[in-house]
């Protein structure tokens, strides 16, 4: 699988999760491989499993970067896809900053509205030249 279709497929199971948080994240594993309705393998289980892990955290950064919406007023489509840029931009190290949000954006532009594509490049680009992942490389493919 391409990275992005990887990016992809972590997106999809971050957002069923969303509908499905009572359930375990092996129960949801498991249903989308039943369903087989999309390719995912295990760097898009480990993306997934990581941003369930930190998700406290990551919507604690989003917070900080939301100047006009809080978090529970952030679209799921739009918020999956923060809380995996995010995720990426700190804990992938493979992953140059720059990549995981034009991924992000693009990913935002194929499932979600025009504003909600500017709102998730608006506070990705604030996040992106924040000190909170300065030093880290933006240079590069993902």
């Amino acid at each position: 699988m391409k990275r992005s279709d990887i990016r992809e497929a972590a997106f999809l199971l971050i957002f069923e999760r969303m509908f499905r948080n009572t359930d375990s994240i092996e129960d949801i594993i498991a249903s989308a491989k039943e369903a087989d309705e999309y390719d995912f393998n295990d760097e898009a289980e480990r993306l997934f499993r990581g941003v369930d892990e930190k998700t406290e955290e990551l919507d604690g950064i989003i917070a900080v970067f939301s100047e006009k919406r809080k978090v529970s007023r952030i679209g799921k489509v739009s918020l999956a896809i923060l809380r995996l840029a995010v995720y990426e931009c700190l804990y992938s190290e493979d992953v140059p900053v720059n990549v995981a949000v034009s991924e992000a954006v693009r990913l935002s532009g194929q499932y979600s509205f025009e504003n909600d594509t500017q709102f998730v490049n608006g506070l990705l680009g604030a996040f992106s030249r924040s000190e909170m992942i300065s030093g880290k490389g933006t240079e590069g493919e993902g």
